[in-house]
């Protein structure tokens, strides 16, 4: 099913290395380092990170292409290419992650129930009923909420204006005191985010996040002096107004780019969509068809009671990843079929130290405030200014 799947054989070509089995290990590595840190990081702070890192692999895939097709065009019989830097780039990435990881535990391993961490307060691990869930009625859900994106309001954001986002986000992670594991929760805590129509501006407030109140700017070039092209894994209003809008389309796109990442193809497709409901600003062909794309991947069911950060109850469109046993669900309205938010959840019972995530734990909620197109940096609908 996957458009970009790469060839088997030789690990070099005549114009430098395929991306074979070793590049995929070490994508997969990451990827499974990203998914594993959930449960260690604060949801704000690994979002962060993963956000970044996935920017730098994916600039550095596209820098391979360039390169190559260059050497190809400038290929003689004298010349052979061989793949720079990147391919062993990715695991030293995967490494820096995991340094984050443990940074994040040691860190946590300071502080008791109750305590603050990066101003968001730390109890007990949030926890919820496994709603039953069913293949029945998919397909007719999905286009009832298609149908319902369709006719909502989407303003154009116009160049100079921002995309504003303000969601209430709770998590669920595993603490290390002294050689001790168990599981905790950050509270349910507010999170703000404007982001420039072309990506290149933008500010965060998350107190998971900033260690300022205030927030910090995601304005481009970042600390390396590099400005990351939007993707799927960070696009930008700009970006998502090129998406095809023909699910076949958009669901191959979305498998090619998407390659290596995740636990499964389907489970990391099912995943990138998600991510653009919850934190991004899709045009309304565009939003519409994002649903239509769910319907097609495979292992996508209805959970006919399912409840956001704010505890606004509403039918999900979920997916089990079978790897770590937890099941993402998009929530939404019953009747009117709007996006209220998404959750992960814990529903099957795992080994070792991850068996402390009990099926019922959440291990990540957030509920969708406000979605709004702004003038300028900071300010919101009703035109004050944060931070």
């Amino acid at each position: 099913m996957n458009a970009n799947t790469p060839r088997q054989g030789s690990a070099e070509s005549e114009f430098g290395p395929e991306p074979g089995p070793e590049r995929e290990q070490d994508v997969r590595l990451l990827s499974q380092l990203l998914s594993r840190t959930a449960r260690d990081l604060p949801s704000g702070r690994h979002q962060f990170h993963k956000e970044r890192l996935m920017a730098q692999i994916h600039e550095q895939a596209q820098q391979v292409q360039q390169e190559q097709q260059t050497r190809r065009e400038e290929h003689t019989a004298a010349r052979r290419f061989r793949l720079p830097r990147p391919a062993i780039m990715l695991p030293a990435m995967a490494a820096a992650l995991a340094a984050v990881v443990v940074a994040g535990v040691v860190t946590n391993g300071g502080h008791g129930d109750g305590a603050r961490e990066g101003g968001v307060a730390t109890g007990p691990a949030l926890t919820t009923d496994i709603g039953a869930a069913t293949t029945k009625g998919v397909p007719q859900l999905l286009d009832q909420i298609s149908v319902a994106a369709a006719e909502g309001e989407h303003p154009t954001v116009k160049p100079g204006q921002y995309v504003y986002i303000e969601s209430m986000s709770a998590d669920s992670f595993l603490k290390t005191v002294d050689d001790k594991t168990t599981l905790a929760g950050h509270e349910l805590h507010r999170r703000q985010i404007w982001k420039s129509a072309d990506g290149v501006k933008g500010w965060l407030i998350d107190p998971a996040v900033n260690d300022s109140p205030e927030g910090e700017t995601l304005t481009l070039p970042d600390e390396q002096g590099n400005t990351p092209k939007a993707h799927l894994g960070g696009p930008s209003y700009d970006y998502l107004t090129k998406l095809p809008t023909d699910p076949d389309a958009l669901l191959a796109k979305i498998y090619k780019e998407t390659e290596g990442q995740g636990n499964s193809p389907d489970q990391q497709a099912f995943t990138t969509i998600g991510d653009l409901l919850v934190e991004s600003y899709p045009p309304p062909e565009l939003y519409s068809a994002l649903f239509e794309t769910a319907a097609k991947i495979p292992g996508v069911v209805v959970v006919d009671d399912a409840v956001d950060a704010t505890g606004r109850h509403g039918v999900a469109v979920a997916r089990l990843d079978e790897t770590s046993g937890q099941r993402e669900e998009w929530i939404f309205d019953r009747k009117s079929h709007v996006f209220l938010g998404a959750r992960s959840v814990q529903v099957r019972q795992l080994t070792g130290v991850d068996a402390l995530m009990k099926p019922g734990t959440v291990s990540y909620t957030n509920a969708v405030v406000k979605r709004a197109v702004v003038d300028g940096m900071k300010q919101t609908p009703s035109g004050a200014q944060a931070g």
